[in-house]
């Protein structure tokens, strides 16, 4: 069993980081596997609408001259897939929506290789705009046909400084829950 948590953070110690870190706490509490994947702050082109993934089969996208299709392989090995990312104009950062144009593609050309794995996300917000950054990430969880459990309130952490969050008592509980529950549910399905 394993999860890989995306930070799509330019930051790789900033308050997505932070946040990513308490959910995967309690999943390698339980025995699961865990791993962080820096996406933020690399280089990468948007799907460019070729449907070669589509042509071609072959769990990978066309454009491999950046970090995407290293990516996609570890969201395939993996049982959970934590997407973060801080709060950009309301929205994910532009690397993480590349990622899933891209990915999403990729695994609607090869029988939806993300099906049934478990997905959440995780924001950080300065003050507002995250339930649609949320809501972007959900999306793809959705149409992928991935499982999506919740916690005691929406995935998000409140911080505008590095390490900010780590104040947001009531943000590091629903990171820390939603751990709980992403392992729970990895551990029903694969049981």
């Amino acid at each position: 069993m394993k999860v890989i948590a995306i930070n799509g953070s330019p930051r790789p110690d900033g308050n997505t980081a932070m946040l990513l870190g308490k959910v995967l706490e309690p999943i390698a509490a339980e025995g699961i596997e865990t791993e962080v994947f820096q996406l933020g702050g690399n280089l990468i082109a948007g799907c460019k609408a070729c449907y070669a993934c589509f042509r071609d089969k072959n769990r990978t996208c066309a454009q491999a001259d950046d970090v995407v299709n290293a990516c996609i392989r570890k969201m395939a090995e993996a049982d959970g897939i934590i997407l973060g990312s801080p709060t950009y104009f309301a929205d994910i950062s532009p690397e993480l929506k590349a990622l899933i144009d891209r990915s999403g593609l990729v695994a609607m050309a090869n029988g939806a290789m993300f099906r049934r794995k478990v997905g959440a996300a995780v924001i950080a917000v300065r003050r507002g705009g995250e339930i649609h950054a949320f809501d972007s990430i959900n999306h793809f969880f959705l149409i992928g046909q991935m499982i999506v459990p919740g916690s005691c309130y929406w995935n998000f952490g409140i911080g505008r400084n590095k390490g900010d969050v780590a104040d947001d008592a009531e943000g590091m509980r629903t990171m820390q829950i939603l751990g709980e529950n992403v392992a729970w549910v990895i551990k029903k399905t694969l049981a």
